[in-house]
C-alpha cells in the first residue's frame, strides 16, 4: 500500500470515528430524542456505524460500507438542518463528515495507468 493511499485510509477512519462519536454526543448527550427512548434513537444511529468493524481487516472494504451508509447520514443531516435550528451545527458538522468520508473512498481508489 503506498503512502498517500494509507494516508487517505487514515483520514477515511478518523471521519468514521469522528461521525460515531458525534452520533453518540448528538443523540445521548446534547440533544437527547423527547419522543422516543434515547437508547433506541442511539442503537439506530450508532449500530449500523459498529457494523463495517466486521471488515475492519481490509481497511478499504470496511471504509466502503460507512461510505455507503454515511449516504444515510448525509440526507438525516441535511434533514435537520431544514427542520432544527438548534441542531443546524451538529447537522453541518454530520455532512461535512459524510463528504469527507465519502472522499477518502474516492481518493483511495487505485486508477489504473492508462497506456502508452
Amino acid at each position: 500500500m503506498s503512502a498517500p493511499i494509507a494516508t487517505t485510509y487514515r483520514i477515511g477512519l478518523l471521519a468514521w470515528a469522528a461521525l460515531l462519536v458525534l452520533q453518540l454526543a448528538w443523540h445521548g448527550w446534547l440533544f437527547p430524542a423527547q419522543l422516543m427512548s434515547p437508547m433506541a434513537v442511539l442503537a439506530i444511529t450508532v449500530i449500523p456505524l459498529l457494523l463495517p468493524l466486521l471488515a475492519i481487516r481490509d481497511v478499504r472494504r470496511a471504509l466502503l460500507w460507512v461510505g455507503i451508509l454515511s449516504l444515510f447520514y448525509f440526507c438525516h443531516g441535511v434533514a435537520e438542518c431544514w427542520s432544527s435550528s438548534s441542531e443546524r451545527w451538529l447537522a453541518l458538522l454530520e455532512i461535512a463528515l459524510t463528504l469527507l468520508l465519502i472522499g477518502t473512498l474516492g481518493a483511495g481508489v487505485r486508477r489504473k495507468q492508462p497506456r502508452s
